[in-house]
């Protein structure tokens, strides 16, 4: 069953102020078309209209990592539409699977495997203010969340390091 509803803003690092949306899809191959349509749905006729080709394209490759890499059998969308920016976190059940770029630290693509996997992250990393991924539940850890933000004036504001980081929150 696919549900969305409106929800307060969450406590993770990446908090910003604005309306905020969930949508929980079954873990399929269709969940990543599913993810994109709700995004870009989110922002089409928004001050954000500019950003939902990139926004469309990271949720994307985030939903279809966690599809192809996790035997979650949920995948939680959360997008916050702020002012300034957008965040989207997607959640899978499988906490301790980190991702990482196809890039090497001078934003070369690696040779060989990663030529083949990890250029959703590495489009990730080009497109995105700022992403990350967030492992809950401390002690016992229960989830993960990759994320990413979006501004329609990237361009122009100061980019943080897009490398990606892992907090762990309670």
């Amino acid at each position: 069953m696919t549900g969305v509803n409106a929800t307060a803003p969450s406590a993770s690092p990446h908090r910003q102020d604005g309306e905020s949306y969930r949508l929980s899809l079954p873990n399929t191959a269709r969940s990543a078309g599913i993810a994109r349509h709700f995004v870009a749905s989110l922002l089409t006729g928004t001050p954000h209209s500019g950003i939902v080709d990139d926004a469309r394209l990271c949720v994307t490759e985030v939903v279809a990592n966690a599809h192809r890499h996790t035997r979650t059998s949920l995948i939680r969308v959360h997008v916050t539409v702020g002012r300034e920016q957008v965040t989207v976190s997607v959640a899978d059940d499988t906490p301790w699977t980190a991702p990482a770029a196809g890039a090497t630290s001078d934003g070369s693509i690696r040779a060989g495997h990663a030529q083949e996997c990890g250029r959703g992250l590495f489009l990730l990393e080009e497109l995105a203010l700022a992403w990350g991924s967030d492992v809950c539940g401390c002690c016992s850890p229960s989830h993960k969340a990759v994320w990413f933000t979006l501004a329609a004036d990237a361009g122009t504001t100061a980019r943080p390091s897009a490398r990606p980081r892992t907090a762990i929150q309670a």
